[in-house]
């Protein structure tokens, strides 16, 4: 015993450094041991092609899509479009558990919100392979993907823990009254989930309105309904299937769900032309008004002065840029260069650029997978095409013969003259590089501010009067200071915009469950207790 490890008390194990939630489980890709037998059961899972997704209520049969690779085009399986009968006997049946499901308590729900985390834990190669074959996404982002869904599901259950009490929040008062105030569920929610974050996000957008007392019905992308089918799945393995529910479709699905009055509200995440036809078929329906909690899109820059360490830099943008194929909400768009250091810095960058791999994202050395479908590409390929002819400078990568099947985009990196240039979000690994001389940063602030997104902004400076002048001025949700843009994790880094960018509260932050919620407030004369008990007898 007294040769075994030794612990510092004070330094916390990896699964604890949390307060009253578990840390997710991270998979170490670096050790051959762990990679090899990991990579060994991918191979098997490789060869399944029978994944389906179907709505949880099945009532007559509707059309049936295949669904594939993104990088490959093979088969992977099947996904069955929800028809109108089945969304309605969805809400019916959402609306007439969600009593019980608020009744049993924030400490109840945590419980087992807590055990689907674990199955997912424990399912973790099942979710590796088909955000890899599904969604088109590198082992390594994969990973992340599985553990930033773990983190929501714990995060979740234990802010209702704290906030979702019998007892509520006790409020002041003069001598003789009692005030206390309860968070208690509104009803029946949508959650709307996008492609790109096809488990995260999707089960951070159940996961807080369950949490928080509600039932859910959740439609994801039409393009990876096999995730979300098997999340659910193991969401039924715990909590009835008439409080979580999935409603697998295009946007039809989508928009019978948000029109329905039985809707208390919708939870979203997509692009923001999505998010306004969302809030105007909610306003336009009779019926108690219900909320929406979204999160839209972005046109992210960062900012770089001639302080900033170039290492850090290029390391940092292409990061940013395109990790995960530059498909994040907070992916880097435009990069401003301080004109005294910005020939040098860009041409590191582009070494580092030129040193990208691109491939399958089942290969582990790949840098920069596919998009999500050829609609992705088509967009992407025409928006580099009218940079070129409208006389921009452009430095794309060669795509290798065998990324031509897929649906590939080349890494692209386009100087132009600013933000102002850019009339939308290009999604995917397109990186714009604009130069600014040092008098000009409040103008850069004030531009990137005009473009009403408001999601993510980064900075590179040793100057801690610049970081307070753009902290200060920047109108951004999430500002990151030396670092890359991407990659919020849960509870310690709330994500999410203003502006184009979102309604806010912030996911994976304090706020998010309360949104949920509404408030009920009691208040007791208790000097006149008695009183009311004769009357009552009376």
């Amino acid at each position: 015993a007294a040769l075994g490890p030794r612990r510092n008390p004070s330094i916390p194990m990896p699964a604890d450094i949390y307060p009253g939630r578990r840390n997710s489980e991270g998979v170490d890709l670096a050790d051959p041991l762990v990679r090899v037998r990991l990579l060994n059961v991918l191979d098997e899972w490789a060869d399944k092609e029978c994944w389906t997704a179907e709505p949880t209520v099945v009532n007559g049969r509707s059309a049936t899509l295949d669904v594939r690779s993104p990088y490959s085009g093979f088969l992977i399986g099947t996904a069955r479009q929800s028809s109108a009968a089945e969304i309605d006997e969805m809400i019916a049946r959402a609306a007439a558990f969600q009593g019980e499901w608020d009744g049993l308590g924030g400490n109840v729900r945590a419980t087992l919100l807590e055990e689907v985390a674990d199955l997912y834990e424990a399912r973790t190669p099942e979710f590796l392979s088909l955000c890899q074959r599904e969604a088109g996404k590198s082992l390594v982002d994969a990973v992340l993907e599985v553990r930033e869904a773990v983190d929501f599901l714990r995060y979740y259950a234990a802010e209702a823990r704290a906030q979702f009490t019998a007892e509520g929040l006790e409020l002041p008062g003069p001598t003789g009254e009692s005030n206390r105030l309860r968070l208690a569920g509104r009803g029946v929610f949508v959650a709307i989930s996008p492609w790109n974050f096809p488990l995260a996000i999707f089960t951070g957008l159940v996961a807080g309105p369950l949490a928080a007392g509600n039932t859910v019905i959740a439609k994801p992308a039409e393009q990876t309904p096999l995730i979300a089918a098997l999340a659910i799945g193991l969401f039924h393995e715990v909590i009835s299937d008439g409080v979580v529910q999935l409603a697998p479709g295009d946007g039809k699905v989508g928009a019978m769900l948000t029109s329905d009055p039985r809707i208390a509200g919708v939870a979203f995440t997509g692009s923001t032309e999505t998010a306004r036809a969302i809030n105007r078929a909610m306003a336009q329906r009779d019926g108690p008004l219900g909320i929406l909690v979204a999160e839209t899109g972005g046109q992210n820059a960062m900012i770089v002065d001639s302080s900033a360490l170039p290492e850090q830099v290029t390391r940092d943008v292409l990061a940013s840029a395109f990790q995960s194929a530059g498909q994040r909400c907070s992916a880097l768009r435009v990069l401003y260069l301080q004109d005294d250091v910005a020939d040098g810095m860009l041409e590191m960058i582009k070494g580092g650029f030129e040193a990208l791999v691109i491939g399958s994202p089942e290969d582990l050395a790949t840098d920069v997978g596919p998009v999500i479908d050829a609609e992705a590409k088509t967009k992407l390929d025409q928006h580099i095409a009218a940079m070129k002819r409208a006389g921009h400078k452009v430095w794309q990568r060669e795509l290798p013969k065998a990324c031509k099947e897929g649906h590939f985009v080349a890494p692209t990196i386009i100087e132009i003259g600013s933000i102002r240039d850019l009339a939308n979000e290009n999604f995917g690994p397109v990186l714009h590089v604009a130069q600014f001389k040092a008098d000009q940063l409040k103008q850069v602030i004030a531009d990137i501010n005009a473009c009403q997104f408001g999601l993510t902004l980064g900075l590179h400076s040793r100057i801690d009067a610049t970081r307070k002048l753009v902290e200060a001025k920047a109108r951004v949700g999430n500002f990151y200071v030396n670092r890359n843009q991407i990659g919020a994790v849960v509870g310690s880094q709330p994500f999410g915009g203003e502006g184009l960018s979102g309604t806010g509260p912030k996911a994976g932050g304090p706020h998010y469950l309360a949104r949920f919620a509404t408030e009920r407030v009691t208040c007791i004369d208790t000097t006149a207790a008695g009183g009311n008990a004769s009357l009552m007898a009376g």
